[in-house]
Order: C-alpha cells, then structure tokens, then sequence
C-alpha cells in the first residue's frame, strides 16, 4: 500500500488569505496493515496459539499424568533383538567404550564461550538462509524443514512415552543437520533451564543483542514480535497449530508459569522410577511450563521449533532424562516402557523416523547417548558436562 498526494492537486488550490491547503489526514490503519507496509509479519494473538497441557507439582507428587495408557507393559530388556539390530552385543560393547573414552561435550550457556555462541547463533542462521529441501512443504528454507517436521509428527511423539526419546533424537538430529549443513564445528550448549527458573531475562541468552532476543510482553499479556537479538523481525511460516499462516516471531513471557520450570519440579520427575512416569511427568511439567511461560510461538505445540529457543530448552529436557538416567545405570540405557498413541509397546527395537533428514533408528541406538552407535555417517556419542 502506498500513500501518494498528486502534485497536481495541490497546484489546483488557490494561494490566497483566504483559502488553506486541507491538512492531509492519514487513515486509522491497524496494526496488522502497518506491519505488511513495513514487510513485517502478522503478529497473532495468544489465542491462535494451542498451548500445551500442564499438571501442577503438587499433582505431580501425587503420581498425576495426562497420558492415556492402553498397554500396562512390563519393563522391556530385549537384548538379543538389540543386540542384532546394532551389529551384535560385542561391536555394541567396543562402540560405548570407544564413545564414553571420548565423548563431545554439550556445555551450559553460563560457561559457553562467547566466540561458540556466536558461532552457533550464526549457524541457525545459515539454515534459516538455505532453501528448503521440497519435501517439508510449505516450509520456505531449510531451518523450516525441521520446524514442518515437528509439526507433522506432534500427534504421534507427544502424549505418550515416545515424548522425550524422540525428542532426543529430533535434538540430536538438528545438531547434525547445522553440522553438515552449516560448517557448525564447535560443542553443542545447553540450558539449565532450572538456574533460571521465574527470571528468564536476567539470563543474557535473551538480554544479549547477538542471541535469542528478549523474553518480551506486551502490557495487556499478549504476545509481542521479537525485535531484538539475532532473530529480529523472523517470519515464521509453519504455524500456528495445524495451519500454515505467516506471522512474526512472537512471545509472552510469564514469569509465574517459568517459575514451575524449578529444580523442584525436576526432582519431582526424576522421583519416578520407570521411565514412562518420568517422561509423563517432564512432558506435562517443565517441559511445558517452559514453553508456555516463554508464550506466543514457544507456547504453540506443534510449531515451537519457529521460535529457535526451543532447541536450548529441549536440551534442558534432554539433559534432565539423561540425569535420571545416570541415577540407575545401566539398567536405564537398556531398558524402557510405555506405550505409543496407538498403544504398541515401546521395547529397544521400535523405530522411530525423521522424515529421511537422518536415517530411521530404534530406541535401542539412542536410549544411551553413550552408546557410540553408528547412524548413518554420524556417531550417537555425547554427554553434558554436569
């Protein structure tokens, strides 16, 4: 849209005393039309986002969750169909050792050096610049491969046990893609999400004008597009819930819903012993709350991974199944229960896919990350350092 006075016109008005040249009045034009004049995206409501579901701590103490659970299975050790699957108990055996002799290591932001943010700020940006591969549509760059990917395959990986370990791969998985794709060379960080919890932007992730852009809100609690750090004025094509609609990067901070993402609530999840009430637990408690309490794009459950910050909490997720892992070793990176949405037990030798981004896997080739499994050209292999 383009306003224009006609020189014309304004020839046409007498120069006298008398007369005046009418002051030009602009018209009352919305927010969202002011946004397409400046190429800015639409900025939507909190309503337009579908946010996920929560229990509270105190549910959480007392054994709460929101899975529907058809199959009440046993713990699985499924060894020999494992053992097959991944070339035989001994390579399995030589891999681990190889991997946990010398395994990369995912650094805390606090500690993470300003050069390796930098870098890895860049890299995601590298991707948001490449094209998308065609088999993600409507995704408009390759970032957004990914973001489609997450999009297609919430129905299936959240409410249910394959929550958290896929979601380990899908982690493990963008890592590789900036990797190969981007030249990305340097140690992965992590979020310890529960040093922060209730003060996001006291942390410079957000505050620092070369990352993540601040933990914003508008006055009235809506949603606010992002106009600091990195990520100023992203366009996010994927989304909101099931439809594809253009609109800002975009968020609603809420430091009473981050709060829940405490080492409290944590512990609380880790108290659990089998693993599909801990992942049940970590889904509907800081998981959630993280991304709710960030609002407006993290708060949408199957686009979230629009807002690049979704991969900084998802490694707080991560490293906190990998903390209640540590706590029974190894009987927790060799076993795991729980159903899927269409209840089929989960064992070591289910499959889980990433859309031919990276090869297919079973549980049993990443339920350790330790394990030095070899998918693809890749190696499974890493730890955090706490």
């Amino acid at each position: 849209m383009r306003l224009t006075l006609s020189i014309s016109l304004l020839a046409a008005v007498p120069l006298s005393s008398a007369l005046t040249v009418p002051k030009l009045t602009l018209p009352n034009i919305v927010p969202d039309v002011l946004n397409t004049m400046r190429g800015l995206a639409k900025n939507l409501p909190a309503s337009a986002f579908p946010t996920f579901s929560t229990i509270t701590l105190e549910e959480a103490k007392k054994g709460k969750d929101l899975w529907d659970k058809p199959v009440l299975n046993e713990t699985f050790l499924d060894e020999e169909i494992s053992s097959v699957r991944l070339g035989g108990a001994s390579a399995v055996s030589a891999a681990s050792a190889a991997c946990s002799a010398n395994p990369p290591v995912r650094i805390e932001w606090k500690s993470y050096p300003t050069a390796d943010r930098v870098a890895f700020i860049a890299s995601i940006k590298c991707l948001m610049g490449k094209p998308a591969s065609g088999k993600f549509a409507p995704a408009k760059n390759r970032y957004e491969d990914l973001v489609r990917l997450h999009q297609r395959s919430m129905p299936d990986v959240h409410g249910s046990a394959v929550f958290i370990i896929w979601h380990r791969y899908y982690l493990w998985t963008f890592e590789q893609v900036l990797r190969k794709e981007c030249g990305f060379n340097r140690a992965m960080p992590w979020w310890d999400e529960a040093k922060d919890a209730g003060n996001y932007p006291a942390s410079d992730m957000f505050s620092d004008d070369r990352y993540f852009g601040h933990a914003a809100v508008n006055a009235d609690g809506s949603p606010i597009c992002i106009k600091s750090g990195a990520f100023s004025g992203l366009t996010c094509n994927i989304g909101p819930g099931n439809s594809n609609t253009p609109h800002c990067l975009a968020r609603a901070y809420s430091k009473s819903l981050t709060s829940q993402s405490n080492q409290n609530f944590v512990e609380t999840c880790h108290a659990r012993t089998s693993y599909a009430d801990m992942a049940s637990c970590q889904e509907y408690g800081p998981h959630a709350y993280g991304h709710n309490g960030i609002g407006g794009v993290m708060s949408d459950v199957s686009a979230s991974p629009s807002d690049p910050l979704f991969w900084m909490h998802h490694s707080f997720v991560d490293h906190s199944y990998r903390s209640w892992q540590n706590r029974n070793i190894p009987v927790r990176t060799t076993t795991i229960n729980g159903a899927d949405k269409n209840g089929r037990s989960l064992n070591l030798n289910y499959v889980i896919g990433m859309g031919d981004i990276r090869p297919s896997v079973t549980l049993g080739q990443i339920i350790n990350t330790l394990g030095g499994t070899q998918i693809g050209s890749e190696t499974f292999c890493y730890r955090y350092n706490y």
